[in-house]
C-alpha cells in the first residue's frame, strides 16, 4: 500500500503548515486501518507513532513537494518507509529534558528495536525505513 501527496515546502521559523499537519494525521489513520484489516493490531500503535515521526520529518526538514508513504508486509516484517524529495541522512539526536523537538527518530530507533526490526535510509538519503517484526501466528 502507498499513498503520495503534496506538501509546503517549509521556510525558516516556520512550522508544519495545518495542510500538512493533516497530512500526518492521515497517515496514521491509513496506518492504523490497513493494519487492523490486515489482523496486526499489536501492532498499530508503535506503528502509527513511527509513521507520525517520519512523515513529520519529511515534511519539516524537506525541501521537495510531495511526500510518499509506503507499508507492506513480508517475510514476517512490517516495512514502514516515507519519501521525501530531499536526500541527508537523519541522525538520532539526544534532546535536552525540556526540549520540545529532537525525540522523534530516538522513538522510532526504540520501537523498531523493541519489535525485533532495523530502521535507516535508502542510499541517497531521500527514504527513510523500518522493519517491524510481525506477531508470531499473525499474517
Amino acid at each position: 500500500m502507498s499513498v503520495s501527496f503534496e506538501v509546503r515546502p517549509p521556510r525558516a521559523g516556520d512550522g508544519i503548515p495545518e495542510q500538512d499537519a493533516l497530512r500526518v494525521r492521515m497517515a496514521r489513520r491509513v496506518t492504523a486501518a490497513r493494519l487492523r484489516y490486515c489482523g496486526l493490531d499489536p501492532l498499530v500503535d508503535d506503528a502509527e507513532l513511527i509513521v507520525s515521526e517520519l512523515v513529520t520529518n519529511a515534511i519539516q526538514h524537506g525541501n521537495g513537494t510531495r511526500v510518499t508513504f509506503t507499508m507492506t508486509v513480508h517475510d514476517g516484517f512490517l516495512r514502514l518507509a516515507v519519501h521525501g524529495e530531499t536526500p541527508g541522512r537523519p541522525v538520532v539526536r539526544a534532546a535536552d529534558d525540556d526540549a520540545e523537538y529532537g525525540r522523534g527518530l530516538f522513538l522510532v530507533d526504540h520501537l523498531t528495536t523493541a519489535h525485533g526490526g532495523t530502521w535507516g535510509t535508502s542510499d541517497d538519503g531521500t527514504t527513510t525505513w523500518c522493519n517491524l517484526a510481525v506477531p508470531a501466528g499473525r499474517p
